[in-house]
């Protein structure tokens, strides 16, 4: 039954209006019942709410909270991957090294102990009227730990004062210590008694072959992941993943049981197996360093070794390189004691851009003008647009060659004449390239540039790879046309000529390079594996060929150039280019000298690019003199590593070099004889009857016709002579110097039949001293300014 609110008793309330007190009427009441009604409702509301975001909006959130309340993580560390060279050689591989950190406030805590345990002896003594033994001084203790610590670890002492000092329960005092150093460090600790110093086990990225191809194999940073090279590029199958253990936590936060722990076992990484081949990458770092040393190269060497066919490199150098071992160290003797003239942040701005320069891979990060290498293009262009006649054309070279009114010259400032097409190449005529280049016209000029590979990137599997610079088609002048003609307008990068040139002399196909063949994981099983990419067909197979024969052309010369082999059939295209974006009118003009060259001749298997960057203008800057040489030694050793070896013509054959034989121990008459048949000299020094030592030994390669000492006493004193000065020599000059004092003479390089090949390098330097019959290794070159 309800009721009016009028007929509600409301006796007390009328008590309360007799007294004078206002007393809330019933629409008040209502009113407050409301309200409090509604509030209860929001209250309930927003508990609802929060209780639907925590429990699924959230959940992740608060679920991880709980988990890491109730469950304690220890990471397990992944082993990350190796990488290996194309022979299974270890390039970089990771070994168990370990950290060692100091508890600061359990440390403190102990010496407190340690302190306590002092004042507990001396009560003990002072009750009995003794004298306090064993105490121990804690200023003098932590002396000895500190000065202890700074020597294993190589820190400074005032660092391990620091760390006794510092705040929270975990501090690093070194990281990368060898086993033998934290297995000392911990029974050193053990003895004293003192547990707030502990090691624990990690990973250390060793490089055994230090500096070999480092900005290639690049390295880790001190989290373990990659930098630079292919340490970053392959950063995802080296390093593998992490595992953790998982286990719960009691509520004081202690860890429970074994039993209520799960392990996440860590997948080891996978390892890199290389096409790059140590041998061959010491072969050609030794050259350019040679090189860049020789003719005092300012701004970097770099080379590539690749197969043309499958774009697989060989070898890839920097010079100056760098020690992965220790990447941060300036490598450059020179570059390292400018620094050391410098301070503050003039040395500290210096030394960050000398550092990042080194790590940089010149033949991927840099572009340069390529000069006449890049004449192997235009060519293999006018051939495929049968725009040259081998039989009939001509090409009229009188020093310069004019376009829209502009005269551009050529090396030969005084001319070359009439020349024919393998002429104008082997001279590396500039006007006869400028004239194919007109015939080409912008439009086709500029497709098989675009062609060749040479308006992208090649795609090398190498972070860092940086584009070409080059002039488009539409604003393309007929001078640009000229002076693009013969690699003087564009600017391309290393890598990007030596796959473009392996286009031209592998049958025409534009392939990728690349560094990895294979990846492997931890049980052996391969996960990724490289296969060819041929990109597309820029010139037939026929204009390949005859690509590939002008160039042999070229090296070939009746074995004159400074790049012939005897008993090889080799193609090869010099180049020297000025660095005009660089050059200020007054200064003397920077060049930089390259050579590109493959072999055999008729079916290419390996390819070259070696490129100096600004030598020495004092001593010699083109290309055919600064760089053939070495490249000519680097190509003498790989082809036999490689398993191709020399084939002679009858005539080369008969003057072909002798590799001395063993005829020490052999009686007299029968090591003659052996001579003899060799068609080698001798000359015997005693009377015995038997030779008991010789001099060049077993294993010296002379020329036909050289001399062995055969001695044939005990205790003979060979007799010592002084080399001479060969440089500049002629090989007959040479030749007539050395069998004067008795030395054996080879030469190498150009033909020493040419009367322009001279010594550019001897084998002892002048003014050594040596036995007489010691072989003297002589490079001939010529003084080739033709490119």
């Amino acid at each position: 039954m309800s009721f009016p609110l009028e007929t509600m008793d409301n006796k007390p309330y009328d008590k309360l209006r007799a007294s004078g007190v206002n007393a809330p009427t019933a629409k008040m009441k209502f009113r407050t019942n409301v309200v409090i009604q509604i509030a209860m409702m929001l209250f309930a509301c927003a508990i609802i709410i929060n209780l639907f975001k925590v429990s699924v909006v959230q959940n992740k959130k608060y679920e991880a909270l709980a988990n890491n309340y109730h469950f304690g993580t220890m990471r397990l560390e992944a082993q990350r991957g190796a990488i290996y060279d194309a022979t299974g050689t270890p390039l970089a591989w990771s070994a168990t090294v370990y950290n060692v950190y100091i508890d600061p406030q359990l440390f403190r805590e102990e010496m407190d102990d340690v302190q306590k345990n002092n004042e507990s002896k001396q009560a003990a003594a002072d009750k009995n009227g003794k004298t306090a033994t064993d105490i121990v001084d804690v200023a003098t203790l932590r002396e000895n730990i500190a000065t202890y610590l700074a020597g294993k670890l190589n820190l400074q002492k005032a660092d391990i004062e620091k760390a006794f000092d510092a705040d929270g329960r975990y501090y690093i005092l070194q990281t990368q210590v060898e086993k033998n150093v934290a297995d000392e460090i911990e029974n050193y600790f053990d003895n004293l008694n003192l547990v707030s110093f502990a090691t624990e086990a990690t990973t250390r990225r060793y490089y055994p072959q230090e500096e070999l191809a480092a900005s290639v194999i690049g390295f880790t940073n001190g989290d373990g992941d990659g930098q630079y090279g292919l340490e970053y590029q392959y950063n995802n199958y080296l390093a593998g993943v992490d595992g953790r253990i998982v286990s719960a936590q009691a509520a004081n936060g202690e860890e429970m049981p074994y039993r209520y722990s799960t392990t996440y076992e860590a997948q080891n990484g996978s390892s890199l197996y290389l096409t790059l081949d140590t041998t061959m990458q010491y072969y050609l770092e030794k050259a350019i360093g040679e090189m860049a040393v020789k003719f005092n190269v300012q701004q970097r060497a770099c080379g590539i070794i690749m197969n043309p066919k499958t774009g697989a490199i060989y070898a890839m150098a920097t010079y100056p390189s760098f020690d992965l071992n220790n990447p941060s160290d300036i490598y450059d003797t020179a570059t390292s004691r400018a620094l050391d003239s410098l301070s503050g942040q003039e040395y500290s701005d210096a030394y960050l851009a000398a550092r990042e320069t080194q790590w940089k891979n010149k033949a991927i990060s840099e572009i340069y003008y390529p000069g006449s290498v890049f004449k192997v293009f235009t060519s293999a262009a006018a051939f495929e647009e049968n725009l040259i006649d081998l039989q009939n054309d001509s090409f009229y070279c009188s020093g310069y060659f004019t376009v829209m009114g502009e005269k551009i010259g050529c090396s030969n400032r005084s001319g070359h004449g009439t020349q024919t097409f393998t002429q104008a190449l082997t001279n590396s005529c500039n006007p006869a390239f400028m004239e194919i280049g007109l015939r080409l016209g912008v439009e086709k000029f500029s497709y098989y540039f675009k062609g060749f590979g040479l308006t992208e990137k090649t795609g090398i599997d190498l972070p860092g790879e940086v584009a070409s610079l080059y002039i488009p088609e539409d604003t393309m002048s007929n001078v640009d046309l000229a002076s693009s003609s013969f690699g003087q307008a564009n600017k391309i990068t290393p890598i990007q000529m030596i796959t473009a040139y392996s286009a031209a002399i592998n049958g025409g196909k534009l392939v990728t390079p690349y560094l990895v063949q294979e990846v492997v994981d931890a049980d052996g099983n391969i996960v990724m594996e490289h296969e060819t990419e041929e990109k597309r067909q820029v010139i037939s197979e026929e204009t390949s060929k005859t690509i590939r024969e002008q160039l042999e052309a070229v090296v070939e010369g009746n074995g004159g150039h400074n790049a012939y082999i005897q008993g090889y059939r080799i193609g090869g295209k010099s180049g020297t280019s000025e660095k005009l974006d660089e050059y200020t009118e007054g200064q003397e003009m920077k060049y930089v000298a390259s050579y590109g060259c493959f072999a055999p001749a008729d079916d290419p298997e390996v390819i070259m690019l070696i490129m100096a960057d600004e030598p020495d203008n004092s001593i010699a800057y083109y290309g055919s003199t600064v760089v053939v040489s070495y490249a000519r030694t680097v190509m003498s050793e790989i082809l036999p590593y490689l398993g191709f070896y020399p084939e002679y013509t009858d005539e080369e054959y008969a003057d072909r070099n002798v590799t001395v034989p063993l005829v020490q121990e052999k009686s007299l008459d029968s090591a003659t004889a052996t001579l003899d048949d060799m068609g080698l000299s001798y000359e015997v020094v005693g009377e015995g009857s038997s030779v008991v030592s010789q001099c060049p030994k077993t294993g010296s390669v002379i020329e036909k016709g050289g001399t062995v000492i055969l001695y044939t006493e005990e205790n003979t004193e060979p007799e010592v002579v002084e080399v001479p000065n060969l440089i500049g020599l002629s090989a007959a000059e040479a030749n007539t110097a050395l069998t004067q004092l008795g030395l054996n003479i080879v030469t190498m390089g150009a033909s020493s039949d040419n009367a322009d090949a001279k010594v550019q390098f001897q084998s002892e330097p002048a003014g050594t001293s040596v036995e007489v019959g010691t072989v003297i290794n002589l490079t001939m070159s010529i003084n080739d300014q033709s490119g």
